[in-house]
């Protein structure tokens, strides 16, 4: 790993650019940068809606693009359709080519309208096929759904719900051990043991069970924030004895006691001026704990207890990848899992490097 720069540096150089002089957290950053810029512009880059599906290409392979054509020189790019036949042999459903037309692929081109960062009628596309073609860029599922667009759809609920839950479980965490810790005495006891009590109850168990008893009608964006707020009102109580303990050496600082002195109101003294001397822990902490969040849905959504179909998140994808014969012969349903591999692995890497730049000590122990 490249040798960062000594924390001293933060008054002149911006905390970003230091964690980026590390080759691993830029290449970490620019991956990340990459999957949430898809997924945002999701309806511009996909070529089909979410409610797109042609039961007639179930489980259809991944489309070929062709920039060379039948004599050997370079073309616009071109692909097939895909025709489906039984194999009276194997007893299966394959797939081939029909080599009888070929429908070129356009850029830009127009579209299914849709609005542009929620907002902004448009009707382009960053790409689409002549008309009477099908493109399938990673395949199709059961219901033949675009695999390629499901998963730009299905990353904003995936990428999106460990900052929401940061949202909720941080400022709550904070709030409760710095209030724990300042305050002292019985009130830090009891608050403590109720948070120790908090934290003895198994999370993943009980995300089962809460999302178990959930009513079938709920739509996904109910669903969805129920899953957020659960996440968060589970994650807090750790983050919170951490925070305690922190705020228990800060509180006798001089800068304290002189914010006492002045009769500045308790929740005005741990607010501005004993919270924000944690802020170095909780950036390291709020990186840290996305990966985890990101994994919980993906847990849930991937048995059945989280977005339900037709919804799409990549928990839910990954769920088709769990036959074998799938696994083997339809290796293109991996690619939810291999996506949140990714975005975990990213997290972790830049989250790694920003605890080696705030917290030095934390690399000899």
């Amino acid at each position: 790993m490249a040798k960062l720069p000594d924390i001293q540096s933060f008054n002149k150089e911006n905390i970003l650019r230091i964690v980026l002089k590390d080759k691993f957290a830029r290449t970490a950053f620019w991956i990340l940068v990459l999957l949430y810029l898809a997924v945002f512009l999701a309806s511009f880059i996909s070529p089909y809606s979410k409610e797109y599906s042609n039961r007639n290409k179930s489980y259809c392979p991944p489309s070929k693009i062709y920039i060379i054509n039948e004599k050997g020189k370079l073309s616009l790019p071109y692909t097939y359709n895909y025709i489906r036949y039984f194999d009276k042999e194997n007893f299966d459903t394959k797939y081939m080519e029909d080599r009888t037309h070929k429908y070129k692929v356009k850029y830009f081109a127009k579209g299914e309208k849709y609005k542009l960062f929620g907002f902004i009628p448009f009707n382009r596309h960053f790409y689409d096929v002549e008309k009477g073609g099908e493109l399938y860029l990673l395949g199709t599922d059961i219901n033949g759904r675009d695999n390629f667009s499901r998963l730009l759809y299905g990353g904003q609920i995936s990428l999106t719900i460990g900052f929401l839950a940061l949202l909720v479980s941080f400022p709550l965490g904070m709030l409760y051990g710095g209030l724990s810790g300042y305050l002292g005495g019985k009130t830090d006891f009891i608050m403590m043991r109720i948070a120790e009590a908090i934290m003895s109850i198994p999370s993943f168990y009980l995300l089962i069970i809460l999302a178990s008893i959930l009513p079938a009608n709920m739509s996904s964006a109910q669903r969805f924030t129920l899953i957020v707020v659960i996440l968060a009102l589970i994650g807090w109580a750790g983050f919170s004895r951490v925070v305690r303990g922190m705020v228990l050496s800060i509180k006798k600082k001089e800068f304290v006691i002189a914010s006492e002195a002045i009769g500045a109101s308790n929740l005005r003294t741990i607010t501005k001026h004993i919270l924000p001397q944690t802020i170095s822990y909780v950036i390291i902490a709020m990186t840290l704990s996305v990966p985890s969040y990101i994994l919980s849905e993906s847990g849930l959504s991937f048995l059945g207890l989280g977005i339900q179909q037709p919804d799409a998140s990549w928990g839910n994808m990954l769920k088709e990848a769990q036959e074998f014969i799938n696994i083997i012969s339809r290796p293109w349903l991996l690619t939810p899992g291999f996506l949140i591999f990714v975005a975990v692995l990213a997290f972790n890497v830049i989250g790694d490097t920003i605890r080696d730049v705030l917290d030095p000590n934390s690399k000899e122990r």
